[in-house]
This record gives C-alpha cells, sequence and structure tokens, in this order.
C-alpha cells in the first residue's frame, strides 16, 4: 500500500500561512517606518529596507507630545471598563441564564434589541446624561456609558446555559448560596468567556475615537487613538512621528489578543454561540 505523507502541521496552514503574511505586510511596514527617519521616508521611490535606523520618530514624539498621559488615560478607562464588564455581565448573564423572574424574557429582548441601535442615535441622549452628571471633558464621560454592554451579558448568557445544570444543583443541595455558586463554580467555568468580554471590551473601549472626540475637549484627557489622531492631523511633514505613534497605539491591542487568544477562540467554538 502507497504510503501517505504526514505533515507535521495541518494543510490547510500552507494556504493560510501565505494570507496571514499578506493581511502582516501593513503591520510590518509600520514597525519599520517608524524606525526610519523623515528623508528615507519621503524618498521616491520609496525605501523598503532602510539601511540604518533611527529613533527620531520617538524622541520627536516623546518630547513634543503627551504621549504617556494619553497611553495612561486609555489605559486607564479601557481597564475599569473591562473589570466592569466581567463583574456585571457575569451576574446580569447568569441571572438571566438560571434565575427565572417575571419580565426577565422581556427585559432581555429588549436589552438585546439596544443592540441594533445605531450609535449616532444615542449619541446626543447620552451627552445631555454626562452633562446633566457633570463628567463632560472628564474620564468619566468615557467609563460611565461602557461599564456594562449588552454583548457581554448576552454572550455570557448563552455561555452559563451551556453548563450542565447539575453541578448547581448539587451545591445548592450543600447547602451553597447563588452567590458563591457563581463565584466558586460557574464563573471558574466560563473563563473563556469572560477572557472573550474582556478582550472586546477592551478592543472597543481602546480604539474607540468617535464618543472621546464628542465628550473629551481638553488635550490633557485625550485617549490615545484621539491624541494620534489629532497629532496625525497637524504633523503631517513628519511620517517617522506618525507612524511611531501608530505603533504604541497598536501594540496594546495586539498583545491583548495574542495573549487571550486561545481562550478567545474557544469560547466562540463552544457554547458561547449557542441558542
Amino acid at each position: 500500500m502507497r504510503r501517505r505523507l504526514k505533515l507535521p502541521f495541518d494543510p490547510w496552514h500552507l494556504a493560510l500561512l501565505p494570507a496571514t503574511l499578506l493581511l502582516a505586510l501593513p503591520l510590518l511596514w509600520m514597525l519599520i517606518a517608524s524606525f526610519m527617519s523623515s528623508a528615507q521616508l519621503n524618498r521616491f521611490p520609496p525605501t523598503i529596507i532602510p539601511s540604518s535606523l533611527h529613533l527620531e520618530g520617538y524622541t520627536y514624539l516623546f518630547d513634543n507630545v503627551e504621549i504617556g498621559t494619553w497611553f495612561t488615560n486609555s489605559l486607564i478607562v479601557s481597564s475599569v471598563c473591562v473589570v466592569s464588564n466581567v463583574i456585571f455581565c457575569s451576574t446580569a448573564g447568569y441571572a438571566f441564564a438560571r434565575m427565572r423572574f417575571r419580565g426577565s424574557k422581556v427585559m432581555l429582548t429588549i436589552m438585546l434589541a439596544t443592540l441594533i441601535i445605531p450609535f449616532q442615535l444615542t449619541l446626543i441622549p447620552t451627552f445631555i446624561i454626562m452633562e446633566k452628571l457633570g463628567l463632560i471633558d472628564t474620564l468619566g464621560a468615557l467609563i460611565v456609558p461602557s461599564l456594562v454592554t449588552p454583548f457581554g451579558v448576552f454572550l455570557l448568557r448563552q455561555f452559563f446555559l451551556s453548563l450542565p445544570p447539575e453541578l448547581e444543583e448539587a451545591a445548592y443541595m450543600d447547602g451553597c448560596s447563588r452567590w458563591k455558586i457563581l463565584w466558586t463554580i460557574v464563573l471558574p467555568l466560563a473563563r473563556p468567556a469572560l477572557a472573550t468580554v474582556a478582550v472586546v471590551t477592551f478592543l472597543l473601549t481602546w480604539n474607540d475615537v468617535s464618543w472621546p472626540a464628542i465628550a473629551i475637549s481638553s488635550d490633557a484627557n485625550n485617549t490615545l487613538p484621539l491624541g494620534v489622531a489629532s497629532f496625525r492631523s497637524r504633523s503631517e511633514t513628519n511620517p517617522s512621528a506618525i507612524m511611531a505613534a501608530n505603533v504604541i497605539a497598536t501594540l496594546p491591542v495586539l498583545l491583548a489578543f495574542l495573549a487571550a487568544q486561545k481562550t478567545f477562540v474557544r469560547s466562540i467554538a463552544s457554547g458561547a454561540v449557542k441558542g
């Protein structure tokens, strides 16, 4: 019998690897361009592989722009929103999945209906509420509207529905309360779904530019993407600094996804999207 050739990897990788490299080329070029001088970037034809590396883009960025303040603001907003969504979405999702109370289905339907409402329709009411609370031009205006998201509640609810209820019933028979069952039994099993909610929340809050551009007016309260966007518009003659700013704004997003990639894929592939 003809012996079949066994590859040490999935044959689909032979097709996926060139596609991945093609998609990674813009990121690779952005990283290389951030270490090039403005003269190298303005040369025609452009320099693909620089003969020498320079740090003038990063030096100009840290000397003339409040890049550290912007990074800190984005880190504070994203961290608070991630923690609040993990806590609030898990408790709300567990309530919708396991507890039966009057109006639960109606509340779930209304909550899910908000997912199809465009952001532009809620922009003015959200701004008015934040102004009444005195949060305009503060980081609180960016945190409060994102403390809990309907997507996170729905995702965790679907994951909790996929868990066998016998585990909770056995713990309940042993005298555990609802809170103890949630924190000691359910949430440890829901780590893939919790990681998915954390990553999605981090990506949405970190990359958000539209709402910070409306709620924030002072340069000291800018988030990193908003600050980079404003810096890009007024520094068109310094492409190396623009590339360096883009690298600093993109790097945390890539690291966050790579750190939770396995749990993210496991959550999507399992019962997190089960009906």
